[in-house]
């Protein structure tokens, strides 16, 4: 191992062989929420495992907007506590945690024919209150610019695509857009890792039960390695269920109402020549949109739908074609090429994990608050639902808090939290990150880190650097370094893991045929460098 390499016990990695027997904390599911448990945990001192069925962002953290939202849209149903925290923790992410992972994101709303003047004059108050949530949040202008009317001639040099009939002109704001949730999520884990967490994925959670009587004696949580299928029993002081729409699987008391939010995933040459997202007003809503998201790989996402989700809770969500016709539609009539069925390369869905509101309350699933909850069940088990990716900072931060207070807990040594001024790895000042001179895709995807990833890659593979950072295949800009090390270092253990969840190749079917010898490659140019693969 090479001089600054962490030691093999501070990455992630899959199944439970020499996982700890006891710990302070144990957290079930690593999405974003579990990740940033994990990491709040261990940063306040306290023991952590944190353990997944699956892998890093397999549920609905790996199906959002890509966003970082500053609340504006909870601002306008009233839920005023929930869009000051979203600004603040949006604040957070860009300005101390994770600035090399968000980029400020410029976004137009068309004033088209269908916006009718009242309309136009709701949208750029709901905006103007979105800026006073932003300084309220002390995010400063130079991070998020102040909003401002633009005339026609202006919008469509941002987005020429734009239908110029009836255009009279758009509304710019700006709002936080993430690299990518998937990368955001394993960055929190390896943050959590490298201060002493252990994260394991490919490890389910079967039972979790008081030890004693009085809840003194902790909690018994059995598990059960899915590589080997051994099972085990781990004591914990406090446990955390952050398993999202499967949180319920495990607190009988948690009652759940999902829903399914949808996106498509076009080529660039669908809508040319889009320097900014558009938001494409829904006809016959005030205040909902459809997103039109340009992404760094030449991709947009069109997005999202907002649908109630009965029955049994699938590992991962289908897209319906009705959900992918009212997008199309929507979309089409801002923009002055109809998009058709064909222009969509892609389309993943999400669930929410929103909660169930009191009975006959009623109420679409558009219309449920975003506010998190955190419960305290019967076994003294602590679940937290509900939320948004946002957010995650604050959940966890509840969470643990939560956790703490619960008699099993009693008599921890745990330090404040410390997550609001801790930045993870590979977070720099944004002046910084744009002087670094490593290859860009790495530095846009790892900050400071990038030149650890390709380090990595060289040691491992013995291959140049001019193999390792080109592209996997034509078209697909994803390099076979950030691959190695998505194996050796964030615990991928199949294609799967390195090009649905470490990278997000995934999304587009036919780059995935394209990428998967690369992934295959890389498992195999890493597998003698890990400990237990030999």
């Amino acid at each position: 191992m090479s001089a600054g390499q962490p030691p093999p016990a501070t990455r992630i990695t899959a199944g439970l062989e020499g996982a700890p027997r006891e710990v302070d904390v144990l957290v079930v599911g690593l999405g974003i929420t579990g990740a940033g448990v994990a990491l709040d945990a261990v940063s306040r001192g306290l023991s952590v495992l944190a353990v997944d069925a699956h892998d890093l962002a397999f549920g609905t953290s790996r199906w959002s907007s890509k966003l970082v939202h500053g609340g504006l849209r909870y601002l306008a149903k009233g839920q005023i506590g929930v869009a000051h925290e979203s600004a603040v923790e949006r604040g957070v992410l860009m300005e101390v945690t994770a600035p090399h992972l968000t980029r400020p994101m410029p976004m137009v709303v068309p004033l088209t024919s269908s916006v009718t003047r009242a309309q136009a004059t709701l949208t750029a108050v709901g905006l103007r209150a979105g800026d006073a949530l932003r300084r309220g949040a002390r995010t400063g202008a130079e991070t998020l610019p102040r909003p401002r009317r633009l005339s026609a001639t202006e919008t469509l040099a941002l987005a020429p695509a734009l239908r110029r009939a009836g255009l009279r002109g758009g509304m710019l704001s700006w709002d936080g857009q993430l690299e990518d949730d998937a990368r955001l999520v394993t960055t929190v884990a390896r943050t959590a890792a490298a201060l002493g967490a252990v994260v394991r994925t490919r490890a389910r959670v079967l039972a979790v039960e008081a030890a004693s009587s009085n809840g003194a004696g902790g909690l018994r949580v059995g598990l059960r390695d899915e590589l080997t299928g051994a099972t085990t029993t781990v004591t914990a002081r406090a446990v955390v269920n952050a398993a999202g729409v499967w949180a319920g699987d495990l607190a009988e008391e948690v009652t759940l109402r999902p829903s399914r939010g949808t996106h498509l995933v076009l080529r660039a040459a669908a809508l040319p020549g889009l320097g900014t997202s558009v938001f494409a007003p829904i006809p016959g809503e005030t205040n909902r949109f459809v997103l039109v998201l340009p992404q760094p790989d030449q991709t947009v996402y069109v997005g999202l739908t907002d649908e109630p989700v009965d029955g049994p809770i699938p590992d991962v969500p289908e897209p319906t074609e009705p959900e992918i016709g009212f997008l199309l539609d929507v979309v089409s009539a801002c923009f002055a090429r109809q998009l058709h069925r064909s222009d969509v390369v892609g389309a993943f869905a999400g669930l929410r994990p929103l909660l169930e509101p009191p009975t006959g309350s009623g109420g679409s699933t558009a219309d449920l608050s975003r506010k998190h909850a955190v419960l305290v069940g019967r076994s003294g088990m602590v679940t937290v639902v509900g939320g948004k990716l946002t957010t995650y900072r604050r959940m966890a931060q509840d969470a643990v808090d939560a956790a703490l207070a619960t008699p099993a807990a009693a008599g921890l040594a745990a330090g404040p939290c410390r997550t609001r001024t801790l930045p993870l790895l590979g977070a720099a000042p944004r002046a910084e990150l744009a002087a670094l001179e490593q290859h860009p895709r790495l530095v846009r995807r790892f900050g400071t880190d990038a030149a650890l990833v390709l380090a990595d890659a060289l040691e491992v593979t013995g291959l140049t650097e001019d193999e390792l950072l080109a592209p996997v295949a034509e078209g697909v800009p994803v390099t076979l370094a950030e691959l190695v090390f998505g194996v050796t270092h964030e615990g991928a253990v199949d294609v799967a893991d390195l090009l649905d969840r470490r990278t997000r190749v995934g999304l587009l079917a036919g780059d995935r045929a394209l990428a998967e010898p690369a992934a295959r490659r890389a498992l195999a140019l890493a597998a003698h460098h890990l400990p237990g693969r030999r």
